[in-house]
C-alpha cells in the first residue's frame, strides 16, 4: 500500500507540473492570437510550448515541393510556462516530505526516481502530441499565384524530438528537485547531507526569493502597462509566456551584465520598446543590450541598477538571518556569491533566443528575403563575474548588519 501511495505521489507531482504549464501556455498563446489557428493546431502548439519550457527540442521544417524550400529555426524558452510548472511540481513533490522529521537517503532517492519515471513517460506523450504542419501564404502575389498554378503550397511544420526532449527534460527535473530541496527549510534532508544544511539552504532560499521577487515586480509593471497603454492582449501574452525572461534579464543588466543580439526592422517583438529599439540598432550586425544602451533609449533604465542594489542587499540580509548566529560575514559572502553566480549562469543560458524563417521559391529569396532572424545571447562570463562580485558585497554587508543587530538584541536582553 505504501509503494502504491508513493507512485501516486509521483504521479500527482508530475500531473500538477504539466497541468500548470499547459494552462499558462494555453492562456499565453490565446492572448497572443493563437486561437485563430483552430482547435486542431492549438493543441499541438500548446504541447510544443510545454516541450520548449522544459528545455526540449522542437524541430522546424518546411518545403514547397520541387520548386522551392523553406528554412526555419527556433530556440527560445518560455520561462513563464517553465516557472509555473516548476512551482507546481516542486510544491506537490515536497509536500508529503514535510510530515517527516528525518528522511533516509534511500527514501529520498526512491521518491525522486519514481517521479523521474513518471516524468519521462509524460514527456514522451507530450512530445508525441507536439507536431503539426501549417500552410504559408507569401507576401508576394505573383509567387502565391505561381505556387497555386503549379500545385505547390509552401509549408512549415514542427515536431518535438523525443530523444533530446526526454534528455533535457529529465535534466530539468533533477535540477528542479535539487534546488527545491536545497531551498526548502521544512523539507528534511538525509543524514549524510545535514552538514550542508546551514551552508547551502540560507543562500539558496535568498536567491530563490530574489528571483521570484523580480517576477512579482515584473508582473505588477506589466499589469500597469496593460491598464494604461493599451494593447492589453499583447502585454498579457508577454506576461504569460516570457515574463521571467524579461524580469531576470533586468536583474542581470542591473548588476552590470549585458546581452548581444539583433532584430530586423520588419519583425515585431513582444518586448519593451527600449529593448527592441536597442536590438534594431545593430543593423546587419549585433547590438549590445546593457544599462548604457537601454538608458539611451529610456532614461529610466538606470533604475535597474538601483533596484538590483536594493534587492541584493535584501538577499544578503535574508541569507544572514536564516544562517546560524555568529556565522562569519565572509562565509556568508562566499555562499551568496556562489548561489548568485550559479543563478545568473542559468539565467543567461535560459534567456537565449534564436529564431529564423525564410523562403526560397524558384531560387528567389535564398531563405532570407521573405523571412528574418532574431538572436539574443548573454555575455556569460562577465554576467557570472558580476554575480560573484555582487554576491560577495551583499553577503558581507548582510552578515555585518545582522550580527550587529543580534549583538544589540543580546545586550538588551542581558
Amino acid at each position: 500500500m505504501s509503494e502504491l501511495r508513493a507512485w501516486g505521489d509521483a504521479l500527482a507531482a508530475v500531473a500538477a507540473g504539466l497541468a500548470a504549464m499547459a494552462a499558462v501556455a494555453a492562456l499565453g498563446l490565446w492572448t497572443a492570437g493563437a486561437g485563430a489557428l483552430g482547435a486542431d493546431a492549438l493543441a499541438p502548439v500548446i504541447a510544443a510550448t510545454v516541450v520548449s519550457a522544459v528545455g526540449g527540442t522542437v524541430e522546424l521544417s518546411g518545403g514547397a515541393g520541387f520548386i522551392g524550400r523553406t528554412g526555419a529555426g527556433l530556440a527560445v524558452v518560455p520561462l513563464s510556462v517553465t516557472l509555473a510548472g516548476a512551482l507546481a511540481l516542486a510544491l506537490v513533490f515536497l509536500l508529503p516530505m514535510r510530515h517527516h522529521a528525518v528522511a533516509s537517503g534511500a527514501a529520498f532517492l526512491g521518491r525522486a526516481a519514481r517521479t523521474a519515471v513518471v516524468w519521462v513517460v509524460a514527456l514522451l506523450l507530450v512530445a508525441r502530441a507536439a507536431r503539426h504542419t501549417f500552410r504559408i501564404r507569401l507576401d508576394e502575389d505573383i509567387l502565391d499565384e505561381l505556387g497555386a498554378a503549379l500545385g505547390v503550397t509552401p509549408t512549415v511544420g514542427f515536431r518535438a524530438a523525443a530523444g533530446p526532449t526526454v534528455g533535457y527534460g529529465l535534466l530539468w527535473l533533477l535540477v528542479l528537485l535539487v534546488v527545491a530541496t536545497a531551498a526548502s527549510r521544512r523539507t528534511p534532508l538525509p543524514s549524510r547531507l545535514l552538514r550542508f544544511q546551514d551552508s547551502v539552504r540560507p543562500a539558496a532560499f535568498a536567491v530563490l526569493v530574489l528571483l521570484l521577487g523580480y517576477v512579482v515586480l515584473g508582473l505588477f509593471a506589466g499589469l500597469v502597462v496593460a491598464a494604461t497603454r493599451g494593447h492589453a492582449d499583447r502585454t498579457f501574452a508577454v506576461l504569460l509566456l516570457g515574463l521571467p525572461n524579461l524580469a531576470w534579464m533586468g536583474l542581470g543588466i542591473g548588476l552590470g551584465g549585458a546581452w548581444e543580439g539583433r532584430v530586423p526592422d520588419g519583425i515585431g517583438l513582444p518586448m519593451p520598446q527600449a529593448l527592441a529599439a536597442v536590438l534594431r540598432e545593430g543593423g546587419e550586425g549585433t547590438a549590445t543590450v546593457d544599462l548604457s544602451s537601454l538608458s539611451a533609449q529610456d532614461g529610466r533604465a538606470w533604475l535597474l541598477a538601483l533596484l538590483a542594489a536594493l534587492a541584493l542587499l535584501a538577499a544578503g540580509f535574508l541569507t544572514a538571518v536564516r544562517s546560524p548566529a555568529g556565522t562569519s560575514p565572509w562565509r556568508l559572502a562566499i555562499r551568496l556569491a556562489v548561489a548568485l553566480a550559479l543563478a545568473l549562469l542559468v539565467i543567461g543560458l535560459l534567456t537565449r533566443i534564436s529564431a529564423r524563417y525564410g523562403l526560397s521559391l524558384l531560387g528567389v529569396g535564398d531563405l532570407g528575403d521573405f523571412g528574418g532572424e532574431v538572436t539574443l545571447d548573454p555575455r556569460l562570463l562577465p554576467l557570472v563575474g558580476w554575480g560573484l562580485l555582487w554576491g560577495l558585497v551583499a553577503g558581507f554587508l548582510g552578515g555585518v548588519l545582522v550580527n550587529h543587530l543580534r549583538r544589540r538584541e543580546s545586550g538588551r536582553v542581558g
